[in-house]
């Protein structure tokens, strides 16, 4: 299921970023922010690939994301939805076209549990 989700999360990305070329209206902050998001989204989805190799391949082992510096890394992605989300209300009134594409994504991550 993670590998379906995070794949349909990655083609939803693709798809905002192709209508973020398209549209002539986005300004810098909205472009940094969704930089930083979109860097945050496939750095905890790599991680969390990284999790599920190391699981299948052990028996009661305590995964080392959590335990040896993974710390600075989950505050990082922590709450993505919750930034998509916070994104998307400040930045609707300014470039509607986008709007229901951000919204969608944080509806996405709410729903992986990210």
């Amino acid at each position: 299921m993670l590998n379906e989700n995070a794949s349909n999360l990655k083609q939803h990305l693709k798809t905002l970023h192709a209508d973020l070329a398209s549209t002539g209206e986005v300004d810098g902050e909205l472009t940094d922010l969704l930089r930083q998001l979109d860097s945050d989204i496939k750095t905890l989805l790599e991680r969390r690939q990284q999790d599920d190799a190391g699981q299948a391949g052990t028996v009661g082992t305590v995964s080392t994301a959590s335990t040896e510096g993974g710390e600075g890394a989950e505050s990082t992605t922590y709450g993505l939805a919750e930034r998509s989300q916070e994104i998307t209300a400040k930045f609707a009134a300014r470039h509607p076209r986008l709007e229901p594409a951000l919204r969608e994504l944080g509806t996405m991550l709410a729903n992986m549990g990210i």
